[in-house]
């Protein structure tokens, strides 16, 4: 067991620098992108933070664990591929838990940690906007009372 470690994280270091190393900045950067769409709906909608909720919040676990899959299972099975593809190019041969953890690592863990607070940055803006929305609407309709 510890050899598979041992490879893993030797295989970990030399992936950004091998082939295919334009993949460690691209999938994150996607994965941060669907993340930040997804956090803008939320504070939308009101929902609470992502990775929060997801590990607090058991009733509502499901449906968030399967809105973030639907946002992010698409750039986790391309990760994946390009993995299987760079280990075939560079080791010739295949780890298939090492693709799974590479595509968990650049595609899963950025997406998961970056939905939430944009839920929040988003929510405390929306609030703020809201809130001086009404003030102007009211100091309006103050002003054509007067």
């Amino acid at each position: 067991m510890e050899e598979i470690w041992t490879r893993f994280l030797d295989n970990l270091v030399s992936r950004p620098s091998g082939p295919f190393s334009l993949r460690f900045f691209m999938q994150p950067l996607i994965a941060i992108l669907l993340a930040i769409r997804a956090g803008i709906h939320d504070a939308q909608v009101g929902a609470p933070a992502y990775l929060w909720a997801v590990l607090l919040n058991r009733e509502a676990r499901y449906g968030l664990l399967v809105s973030g899959w639907k946002d992010i299972a698409r750039t986790f099975v391309i990760s994946i591929c390009l993995d299987i593809i760079f280990q075939w190019v560079v080791f010739r041969w295949i780890y298939p838990g090492e693709a799974l953890m590479i595509a968990f690592i650049l595609a899963v863990v950025p997406y998961a940690t970056i939905r939430g607070p944009v839920n929040r940055i988003v929510s405390i803006t929306y609030l703020r906007r809201r809130r001086n929305k009404s003030k102007d609407d009211k100091n309006a309709r103050r002003s054509r009372a007067a």
